[in-house]
């Protein structure tokens, strides 16, 4: 609104109450709006791994030490509400397991992107989608003493769920399962996928800010 505009409104207007915030901006809470197109990206928080373990809170499986996700914001509406992205990338690297009879991991390879996701304001909900066509799943190959083996996972309920938090504007998952959809014996039969992405960046903005749920 210009300063002339500004003069001529009512003496009341000033009491209007301001805009409400989306479910997604940068810079604070309840601060500028993410655009509908921008590009998110995070890497697994400074000092932690991103794993697959073979029971749920077990520590025998993979870790990665590099991991990063990028998604495309689709829909970013006022709060409260849900606002929807498109996770376009996953990636793993820097990986090794100590699960017996493994002895490297060659790659960590996420297929079928991109992945419809949501956010929910209030709770903070993340949640990952496939589709019966492009189901969220993970490819392994390991290298065992006996060769390379190749392990394909789903997700259980073809979806993950994270939590966003603003304190570190990051995105946490916990013990998200994945039970094995083909390979051999030496592949363990589930998977049980942790991690925390912090700071998630609207990298199309100007300085790539950190990302705040409303």
């Amino acid at each position: 609104m210009t300063a002339a505009a500004f003069a001529g409104s009512p003496a009341w207007a000033a009491d209007e109450p301001a805009a409400a915030s989306t479910v997604l901006t940068v810079e604070a809470p309840g601060g500028t709006a993410v655009a509908v197109g921008d590009v998110l990206t995070a890497s697994v928080a400074a000092g932690t791994t991103a794993d697959f373990a073979t029971a749920a809170g077990g520590s025998t499986g993979i870790k990665c030490s590099q991991s990063a996700f990028t998604a495309t914001v689709t829909d970013n509406p006022e709060a409260p509400g849900v606002a929807s992205e498109s996770v376009t990338a996953h990636t793993f690297a820097a990986c090794t397991s100590n699960i017996l009879g493994v002895t490297r991991v060659n790659s960590v390879t996420v297929n079928n992107t991109p992945f419809a996701t949501t956010v929910e304001s209030g709770s903070g909900t993340v949640t990952v989608s496939g589709t019966d066509a492009a189901p969220v799943q993970t490819t392994l190959s390991l290298g065992t003493i006996l060769g390379s083996v190749t392990c394909v996972y789903r997700a259980v309920g073809n979806a993950i769920t994270g939590v966003s938090a603003n304190a570190d504007n990051s995105i946490s998952f916990a013990d998200q399962a994945f039970t094995k959809f083909s390979g051999p014996v030496t592949c363990p039969g589930s998977g049980f996928f942790t991690a925390r992405y912090a700071p998630v960046l609207d990298s199309t903005a100007t300085g790539s800010p950190a990302v705040f749920t409303n």
